[in-house]
């Protein structure tokens, strides 16, 4: 019989990339030597649902362009994939509406969704959040600060009790 193909290990990181910077690239490279990430999809958003765009935002299309150019820079061409998913939606950029079309195109793998100590500490102020954690789990990027650490800690063990969600914090 034919061998099945093996589970990947996809991490998934959004975000404005208003534009991709430094930081991204760390934090990527981080999750994709931590976590043993097979895949890194970099999905910019189109309407992020938790921060405005400024006045005059960089348009859809530049922002996809400029996250290419992150995207060839993290030098790992075999991992590393830019998605325009969420651009070719109308209405918010909801991760729960993303990581549901991802796990119609990845059925089996595991998804990591990635993000920032911001993002992470009112996760269970998203809409969904019990549809993001039933769907993939989540690697949150810590800072170093003390104060920082424990709200983090703290937070990590909220979604795992109500969420049953499994929660990996990269420093």
């Amino acid at each position: 019989p034919a061998q099945a193909e093996k589970e990947m290990k996809i991490g998934i990181f959004g975000g404005t990339y208003n534009p991709p910077h430094l930081g991204h690239m760390a934090a990527a490279k981080a999750a994709i030597e931590t976590l043993h990430l097979d895949k890194l999809l970099l999905i910019p958003d189109r309407i992020p649902p938790h921060k405005e765009l400024p006045e005059n935002p960089v348009s859809n299309q530049d922002r996809l362009a400029m996250t290419r150019i992150m995207g060839d820079r993290l030098d790992c061409p075999d991992v590393v994939e830019v998605s325009d998913i969420e651009m070719h939606r109308t209405g918010k950029s909801y991760t729960s509406d993303t990581l549901e079309q991802l796990r119609q195109v990845y059925p089996t793998d595991e998804l990591w969704l990635m993000m920032g100590t911001d993002m992470f500490l009112t996760l269970h102020q998203w809409h969904e959040p019990e549809v993001i954690c039933e769907l993939a789990h989540i690697a949150a990027f810590r800072r170093v600060e003390e104060d920082i650490c424990t709200a983090m800690k703290r937070q990590k063990t909220q979604l795992e009790r109500q969420y049953q969600a499994r929660v990996a914090l990269l420093d």
